[in-house]
């Protein structure tokens, strides 16, 4: 394959192939490829634009048999470095419970690049491959597998692997802890909570107090007694912990990479099941910070797992919290699966760097207004908040709810829109996209 239109290289290609290269440069094509009595050339022409990259690298994928084993990458450092990430992410395969996943597996083990691509580069380049599948995989793990004790052993499986400290709270640890809002929203299960708690933190962190991440870990959602449709909403809901994944897969990349910097994750995480002893519209809760909050609707029930690690983010002293969560149908209503929608109070630097990130590896983000006004619509005539909200503007007043419950600077991500797909889109795949680990682990890179 040759990436760019400047160069021929001078090694490994017949003259065959140097012919339809050249005949390629005559056209305007983006993307070619040419079928040759030995193998194939592919061409992809660079306009300078790096998502463009990324999508003929998916092409490439697209287009290769499965049956091929090895490609070869010719071109610029910073152009192969981009196809080769939209080749490696458009990769994924789901495929371990068909009877015939052997058959169906991609069989590409080798891709050669020039011996000047850097070493550290390559490598990076297989760690994001290698996090984005890892959230991937689990969004897509049915709850049949992946209740919340086994979502909170394969993070830990993934934090002993890359040198993370993992500490799993089980349920009367949590008890213990007066975690009410974790509890509540457990009730209906026949499964118990975990809150699982991980520290990164190298010897030459720039960072004096940590960066916390957040990430709602709803391993599957009914909406609870506020009973979800099964068609286009509860089907899919096995994405509901989309957040943490995202921020678990951040993390593990973060210390795959050795990042200089100081980050701890917490993951709430719970089904939501309108059980026997299910919480209910009209309960009141009272959370680990001691607020209370009347339950409207058990199905926002993100905010309510989320708000008990928010609270409990305090006992770091954290220089700022980010959270992540599939946590609203008005986020993906207002941005579609294209962005995530973030508000909050951190200082602007910190959006400007995150919004920065987003752009630099197309996981691109909208700001939302985080005034006060819209927190009005939480109150509640019979505890401190309701976890509601009115009819309109229901990422940001899920946001507003969140506030109360942060002491540090504090950015919400509500990537309820991208986390899954319902159809493949370039190197994003169908079902779980993996979105924001990215987008988290270009922060932390810059953060650095």
């Amino acid at each position: 394959m040759i990436v760019g239109d400047k160069k021929y290289p001078s090694k490994g290609l017949s003259e065959l192939d140097k012919k339809q290269f050249d005949a390629f440069l005559a056209t305007e094509d983006d993307f070619k490829v040419f079928a040759t009595p030995e193998d194939s050339l592919l061409c992809i022409r660079t306009k300078d634009n790096a998502e463009k990259m990324r999508t003929a690298g998916a092409k490439i994928r697209q287009n290769l048999p499965k049956e091929v084993e090895s490609l070869a990458l010719f071109g610029a450092e910073d152009q192969v470095a981009l196809v080769l990430e939209g080749l490696l992410l458009a990769s994924y395969q789901f495929i371990h419970y068909f009877s015939d996943a052997e058959k169906r597996a991609w069989k590409l083990e080798n891709i050669l690049v020039e011996e000047t691509f850097p070493e550290d580069r390559m490598l990076e380049l297989l760690h994001i491959q290698k996090a984005v599948f890892w959230a991937r995989d689990m969004v897509n793990e049915p709850v049949s597998y992946l209740n919340a004790v086994q979502f909170s052993e394969e993070i830990v499986a993934i934090a002993e692997e890359s040198g993370i400290a993992s500490t799993v709270l089980e349920k009367s640890q949590i008890e213990a802890l007066k975690m009410g809002g974790l509890l509540a929203v457990n009730q209906g299960s026949v499964d118990p909570p975990t809150f699982t708690i991980l520290e990164y933190k190298p010897k030459k962190a720039k960072n004096k107090k940590p960066v916390v991440l957040v990430g709602k870990g709803v391993v599957y959602d009914t909406g609870g007694l506020s009973l979800k449709p099964t068609p286009g909403s509860m089907d899919s809901m096995k994405c509901d912990m989309g957040g943490a994944a995202c921020m678990v897969g951040a993390l593990y990349l973060a210390a795959l990479q050795e990042l200089p910097v100081h980050v701890i994750a917490l993951i709430p995480s719970t089904d939501n099941r309108p059980g026997l002893n299910a919480y209910a519209p009209g309960d009141i809760v009272r959370m680990y910070n001691g607020k209370t909050v009347e339950v409207l609707n058990t199905d926002a029930e993100g905010r309510m797992i989320l708000a008990d690690a928010l609270s409990y983010a305090a006992k770091f002293e954290p220089e700022l919290v980010i959270d992540a969560a599939t946590l609203t149908g008005a986020a993906h209503r207002a941005v579609g699966m294209h962005a995530t929608c973030i508000m909050g109070n951190a200082k602007e630097k910190d959006f400007q760097a995150l919004e920065k990130a987003g752009e630099d590896c197309y996981e691109r983000t909208v700001r939302f207004p985080f005034w006060e006004e819209y927190g009005e619509e939480m109150k509640s005539s019979i505890a401190d908040l309701n976890n509601l909200g009115g009819p309109t503007a229901g990422m940001i007043t899920a946001g507003k709810f969140l506030e109360h419950f942060v002491e540090a600077p504090y950015i919400h991500m509500d990537i309820a829109g991208p986390a899954w797909l319902d159809k493949q889109e370039a190197y994003r795949t169908k079902g779980g996209s993996g979105v924001g680990v990215r987008l988290v682990y270009h922060f932390l890179k810059n953060y650095a």
